[in-house]
């Protein structure tokens, strides 16, 4: 993966916080006393939180925000522990969460999408038959040794090296069920923290295949396919090829469309939530309300895709409860 082009995310990532402050009064701040919103867990919302709290400073400047990305099992930890004010998460609730409290606010809808290296040695073939299910299956879930010859048709005998999530990932959990599987305990594979850390793994093995969110997918800045990657198009309808109503994986526009059309299945694509612990604190209401009003005309530019209109509704029933 391109360094200069990962540097917006490696960056923040890697200090694992972005903390945003300056001069003039948020909707719920007194007079003296700061406004901090903390925010942690799924990597694939990390981007998106951090461009809304980057515009919500823009009005509210003394909104002090403390972001930190390290999977959605961490999120939801910590918000449940009192530790931060708001989780990041990118699967569903567990009831066992709900019953301690976990209130789950929509916020975007984006998907996860299968990874291969740029430099496949049958990378030609393998975008003509695209992954099925069935072959998806085998592969993560089965765990059987499978060469790159059976994907793509032809006599290829290297073996698929298989990466999956060591950290406890929504879109660990969502490519599961995708496959078939209850969890994210059922993929087998090299496992490797983070969707950095799964991308950069396939980035550097030729014969490597992984999962990714579309954030980590295609480049932020141009909305192609990140430099190194290639995301392997899904055989929906299991005929062996892709035909164009399934190729819309050659830019970050074109699979975000599909997504809101349905047309990409869910799951692997879902819904994303924000969460608190019981009724949230006012600055982090105020936050979740414009994220829920406002902050949704800045999720297509940021490669998500916007909620509609009874999911937005769900929301603020919620804040308004």
């Amino acid at each position: 993966m391109n360094q200069q082009r990962l540097a917006p995310f490696v960056t923040a990532l890697a200090v694992l916080s972005s903390l945003l402050m300056a001069g003039c009064r948020a909707p719920s701040q007194a007079d003296g006393e700061p406004n901090t919103i903390s925010i942690s867990g799924a990597f694939a919302l990390f981007p998106m939180v951090t461009v809304w709290a980057d515009e919500y400073i823009q009005a509210y400047p003394d909104a002090l925000f403390d972001i930190q990305a390290g999977g959605a099992g961490k999120g939801m930890t910590d918000v449940l522990a009192g530790a931060v004010d708001i989780a990041m998460l990118s699967r569903e609730g567990r009831e066992e969460e709900l019953q301690r409290g976990a209130v789950l606010f929509p916020a975007a809808v984006d998907a996860v999408v299968p990874t291969i290296n740029a430099g496949n040695p049958v990378l030609e073939d393998l975008l003509k038959t695209g992954l099925s299910m069935e072959n998806g299956r085998l592969i993560w879930i089965d765990g059987q040794p499978i060469t790159w010859g059976k994907l793509a048709g032809n006599d290829e005998r290297r073996m698929i090296n298989v990466y999956t999530r060591s950290d406890s990932s929504g879109a660990g959990e969502v490519w599961s069920i995708y496959l078939g599987g209850a969890s994210q305990e059922d993929l087998k594979g090299t496992a490797v923290n983070g969707d950095p850390g799964l991308a950069e793994a396939v980035r550097q093995d030729p014969l490597g295949m992984g999962f990714n969110n579309i954030a980590f997918a295609y480049d932020p800045a141009t909305g192609q396919q990140v430099d190194g990657i290639q995301v392997l198009p899904l055989d929906i309808n299991g005929d062996g090829q892709i035909t164009p109503d399934e190729d819309f994986y050659a830019n970050r526009r074109d699979i975000t469309a599909a997504i809101a059309t349905r047309v990409y299945p869910y799951p692997p694509a879902r819904l994303l939530y924000l969460v608190t612990k019981g009724t949230p604190s006012p600055a982090a209401a105020d936050f979740l309300r414009w994220v829920l009003t406002e902050g949704q005309a800045l999720s297509p530019a940021a490669g998500y895709v916007a909620l509609d209109e009874a999911a937005i509704d769900q929301g603020l029933a919620l804040l308004d409860e």
